[in-house]
């Protein structure tokens, strides 16, 4: 055994995965996220705002032809007749564009949001683990539901609200063209009408976001209640979580009644102005009628110009809508700012032993240091086992070994090449996991084991679920390797199987166990691990491990204390020191048990004396320096 180096600890500094949001990068994620859902959707968009410009268009040519077949009517002039079919195809065109729009919008807006979402939820499973850890699944889902559909209309809102003000625009211009007077009419009001849409803006962007952040609360406490429903249950605690759930409730409350409140008086300003204006266009439009200067039909067509152009109050609604689409743009547009964990083009040497290396390696999470100037290397074929109290860093260092996470500093090599370098399908297919609490993906529970970076076939995969002790009780269940994950009444000894099945099926040059076989009885946990070593393909073995007996049968011992590696070596050695058999909670004593394997057989591995306790005394002391001991000097602690 050798000491543990220790490397200098170098600047402190280090991200923060629940540190505080900024604004201003949320703001720039939210613009982002709105301009490239515009460009993904720029065909639909763009053909919503050329059926709404038409049909802008048709209700602009309306009034004109209206007015000047009501005055060929009154001059009884045999044109009427033509002016007439006139008038039913301009309403028959807004009607169809109308409807065209209608259709065009809802398959735009659907498409748009199961891009978000996917675009979103993509990014999320392959950011680092530390930046997706400060969103809980519940705000996750809420990010990726509610508020990625809100989002996902903005483009189409867009195009629509810029349809939405040609009506008005072009309807001026005809006041204009009619009579100068009853368009100076119309303008005097207009400044009000703009005053209460930016007034509306400005006074609905806050509640909207303070609505949405609520929602996503109550729905992360709802997910929490249902992960531990049993746990509720048990303990009796059913309306205390109802009401901490519902808790926001009044919050939720009193920001949709302000939101309904900025609404309803922006449209209840608005629709007070309109007919103010209105009328007074036909005031001024009556007087100049009765001096002669337009006719009957002209007046008509100014009313209804008039009409058109107080219409830009009506963008009221579609403001609403992309004040709403701003904020959840910027929320789920957070998930798509989070730092992707990136991967290199080199390819691990083929045959590799799966030698493992960590050099200086230092995790700092929250503030916290969590692995402190680690140095380790790990023999290809060899069976480590990381040993360690509660807290030690274990279940971090199995996450920096496979690199499901970066190290602040430092590197990992596996077989000489450092793991951010090798190309992403090499690394997942020759690094394999199994967990202590395995999530089972696919319609099947044969699907779900053979899901992986590269699928294996079914033969495989019953060879894997045999070697996991998982084939018997899978072939019971009502449809086999066929039933459905959702429909399997499996305990926590028979998931977790599982999930060293699927590792097992998968596993490479490295394989990392954490915690994988706490939940199994002991002669099945023996069963994995003599299946282990003489069914699965040979390969370095990384074993966090909280059994004595896992310890006891790993080749290599990597015993770790509040981040640091405090020694290295068989576990017999180990076993001298009182602080090692601590972590067991082992009482000490004058003369220590230290497990001698013995030969291995099929009786003999089952039997109860399959490591027989050979008394040896050892004096109660520290691990000394200069003993050969892997032992990091400054973890050492007094004896008892």
């Amino acid at each position: 055994m050798v000491f543990p180096r220790r490397g200098s600890r170098g600047p402190r500094g280090s991200l923060s995965a629940s540190g505080p949001r900024d604004p201003s990068a949320s703001e720039r994620a939210g613009r982002g996220l709105l301009l490239a859902a515009a460009r993904h959707s720029a065909g639909r968009t763009s053909a919503v705002f050329v059926c709404s410009a038409a049909s802008a268009v048709a209700s602009l040519a309306l009034p004109a032809v209206i007015g000047r077949t009501l005055d060929l009517l009154l001059n009884r002039d045999d044109e009427a007749g033509f002016w007439l079919t006139l008038c039913a195809v301009a309403v028959a065109a807004e009607v169809l564009l109308d409807a065209l729009v209608a259709l065009v919008s809802g398959t735009a807006n659907a498409r748009s949001t199961a891009w978000l979402r996917v675009r979103g939820l993509s990014r999320f499973l392959a950011a680092r683990p530390e930046h997706g850890a400060r969103f809980s699944p519940g705000d996750v889902a809420a990010r990726l539901s509610a508020n990625a559909t809100e989002a996902g209309i903005a483009p189409v809102t867009g195009a629509s609200v810029a349809a939405s003000l040609l009506a008005p625009a072009g309807a001026i211009v005809a006041l204009f063209l009619i009579d100068l007077w009853t368009a100076l009419a119309f303008l005097v009001g207009l400044p009000l009408l703009v005053l209460v849409l930016r007034a509306f803006t400005r006074d609905s962007s806050d509640s909207v976001a303070r609505y949405q952040r609520v929602q996503s609360d109550i729905a992360a406490r709802l997910v929490e209640a249902l992960g531990g429903a049993r746990t509720i249950a048990a303990a009796g605690t059913a309306e205390r979580e109802r009401a901490r759930i519902l808790a926001p409730l009044p919050e939720l409350s009193a920001q949709g009644a302000r939101m309904w409140s900025v609404h309803g008086r922006a449209v209840a300003r608005s629709g007070v102005l309109m007919p103010l204006l209105t009328t007074g266009v036909l005031a001024v439009g009556g007087t100049r009628l009765a001096s002669g200067a337009i006719s009957v039909g002209e007046l008509m067509a100014a009313s209804r110009y008039a009409a058109l152009a107080a219409g830009v109050g009506a963008v009221a609604g579609l403001l609403g809508s992309l004040v709403r689409s701003r904020s959840a743009a910027r929320r789920t547009g957070e998930l798509l700012a989070l730092p992707a964990l990136t991967y290199g083009t080199e390819s691990l040497p083929p045959d590799g032993p799966g030698t493992l290396e960590l050099r200086g390696v230092r995790v700092v999470r929250d503030g916290q240091t969590l692995l402190h100037d680690v140095h380790l290397e790990i023999p290809g074929g060899v069976s480590a086992a990381v040993v360690g109290r509660s807290g030690a860093g274990k279940s971090m260092l199995a996450a920096v070994a496979g690199r499901l996470t970066d190290p602040d500093e430092g590197h990992v090599r596996l077989d000489g090449v450092r793991l951010e370098a090798v190309e992403h399908g090499q690394l997942r297919r020759e690094v394999g996991y199994a967990f202590e609490r395995p999530v089972l993906f696919g319609d099947t529970i044969g699907e779900a084991l053979a899901s992986g970076a590269e699928p294996v076939p079914a033969s495989r995969v019953r060879s894997a679920a045999r070697a996991a002790s998982a084939d018997a009780f899978v072939r019971l269940l009502p449809y086999g390797y066929d039933t459905p994950p959702g429909d399997a009444p499996l305990s926590g000894g028979e998931l977790q199987r599982l999930g060293l099945a699927r590792a097992f099926a998968h596993a490479g040059r490295l394989l990392i166990l954490d915690d994988a076989t706490s939940s199994l009885d002991t002669v099945t946990e023996r069963q994995v691990e003599r299946a282990l070593v003489q069914e699965v393909r040979a390969g370095t073995r990384l074993i966090i491990a909280h059994r004595l007996s896992s310890a006891v049968r790993a080749d290599l011992v990597i015993w770790l204390e509040e981040g640091r590696v405090r020694a290295v070596g068989p576990h017999a050695d180990l076993w001298r020191f009182p602080a090692y058999r601590e972590v067991f909670a082992v009482p000490e004593s004058d003369s220590v048990p230290v497990p001698v394997p013995v030969p291995e057989s099929e009786s003999e591995s089952d039997s109860a004396s399959a490591h027989v306790p050979v008394p040896v005394p050892v004096p109660d002391t520290p691990v000394p320096s200069g003993t050969g001991l892997a032992a990091d000097t400054s973890a050492e602690r007094p004896a008892r």
